[in-house]
């Protein structure tokens, strides 16, 4: 029997997830999403051209793989028809090799509402959600009141519907929100609901199955599958920095809960780590940098959200939320990516330990959002030269090799492989 291997991020998401897994989708017969919804945005590139996923596997691309979106992922079908759209323009027909859980829960249109309205209310204390619904969908689930996929081929789907609806709006006029005003893409609240309806239509075109009984006879047929995580460890919902995190379980222990496999089934966990440091919307961030360095980062490495356009708050490395990532996720394999980026740097930095109190410390400690946090950084020398045509890992510059080997040593987890560009075949496997 085969088992599962996992794909994840390690730090606040947007790590280049979506990338890699496609790198290393001709290794596997399914890629299988266990969490997370349209808030994610898996970048690829290849052939000159980027393609951006929110909620579809980012093994799509390869036509003779399984892709699946498991039980613990939201879908909004708006969303999702629009990539499929994006996809048959590419030539791309995703209903040949792509299967949908029953169990995947649904963002509606008034879970954009309620997201716009929690957010308001909060005021200053914002999290800096994506507005796309996620968090009181994943509220709905667990209160045992959401809608699945498998729901819409129902014969009272549309009364459950009107129920949800109107328990939304209630709760959106408790909290004194402007409905009439609320605008979704530039559409009201009907009328997207309207294109809502329209697009279950493409959704029925799909095969919708039980993925867990699916994903386990693909296991014990001999399959190799590879679950792919969306966001980043540090976001998650029990072990991220909380409460400015996402609704669903980032880490392994996600792709069980997300997919239906068992634990015994997980083999290895590749994490993704940039090789520096990126976050999105509101928190902590130790070592942020609001200097020259911070913008040539963010200009060099593109970082503007796929799903927002935001641009990202960028810094130096964090080794103590690193480390933290690892050891949650049970790491074997690290995959350092983004490396190119410090290409211009004469020197750089890493964050080994905090100071919080006036004592050093490698832990992330429970008030992570109220203490402060200086970090204690570390340089190294740059390499000053472009990494993109380095025919193999070996062959990088001898600081770029001694920078990983910091990295590797300081989180006890080996470095396996580094990407030097944003096209799929620069990434270097040791």
């Amino acid at each position: 029997m085969s088992k599962v291997d996992v794909l994840l991020g390690l730090q606040w998401g947007d790590e280049g997830k979506g990338k890699v897994v496609d790198v290393l989708t001709p290794n596997y017969d399914v890629v299988a999403r266990f969490q997370g919804g349209p808030n994610a945005g898996h970048t690829l590139e290849f052939n000159g051209i980027k393609h951006v996923l929110h909620i579809i596997p980012s093994g799509v691309f390869h036509p003779d793989k399984k892709n699946v979106i498991g039980n613990g992922v939201l879908i909004d079908p708006v969303i999702f028809e629009r990539e499929i759209e994006g996809l048959w323009k590419k030539e791309v027909d995703a209903t040949k090799n792509l299967f949908i859980s029953k169990k995947a829960h649904l963002i509606l249109p008034t879970h954009r509402l309620l997201d716009a309205a929690n957010e308001q209310a909060k005021g200053n204390e914002k999290i800096g959600s994506t507005l796309k619904g996620i968090g009181p969908a994943y509220t709905d689930k667990i209160a045992r009141t959401g809608l699945r996929v498998g729901d819409i081929l129902e014969f009272d789907f549309r009364e459950r519907f009107e129920l949800q609806k109107f328990q939304h709006i209630r709760i959106a006029e408790m909290l004194d929100f402007d409905i009439d005003s609320f605008r979704i893409e530039n559409m009201s609240l009907q009328e997207y609901e309207d294109r809502w309806f329209a697009s279950l239509d493409t959704l029925r075109h799909f095969k919708l199955i039980n993925s867990e009984y699916f994903l386990n006879e693909c296991l014990a047929n001999g399959l190799n599958v590879l679950a792919e995580g969306a966001q980043g460890s540090m976001l998650d919902i029990d072990f991220g920095s909380y409460p400015f995190v996402t609704s669903s379980t980032t880490v392994t222990a996600g792709v069980c809960s997300g997919l239906g496999v068992a634990p015994s089934k997980i083999d290895k966990v590749f994490g993704i780590t940039k090789a520096y440091c990126t976050r999105v919307g509101s928190g902590p961030f130790p070592t942020e940098l609001f200097d020259n360095d911070g913008d040539i980062l963010r200009n060099r490495g593109n970082e503007f959200g796929s799903t927002t356009g935001r641009p990202r708050r960028c810094g130096w490395i964090d080794i103590p939320a690193l480390k933290y990532a690892c050891m949650l996720n049970g790491v074997t394999d690290l995959l350092v990516t983004k490396i190119d980026v410090l290409n211009d740097f004469e020197t750089i930095k890493m964050c080994n330990k905090y100071i919080i109190g006036g004592k050093e410390t490698e832990e992330i400690p429970f008030e992570f959002n109220s203490v402060e946090i200086k970090p204690v950084l570390n340089e190294y020398p740059g390499w000053q030269c472009e990494l993109q045509g380095t025919p193999s890992f070996d062959q990088l510059p001898k600081n770029a090799l001694s920078y990983l080997a910091e990295i590797e040593k300081a989180v006890h987890t080996p470095v396996k492989a580094v990407s030097i560009s944003p096209d799929r075949k620069d990434v270097l496997f040791r």
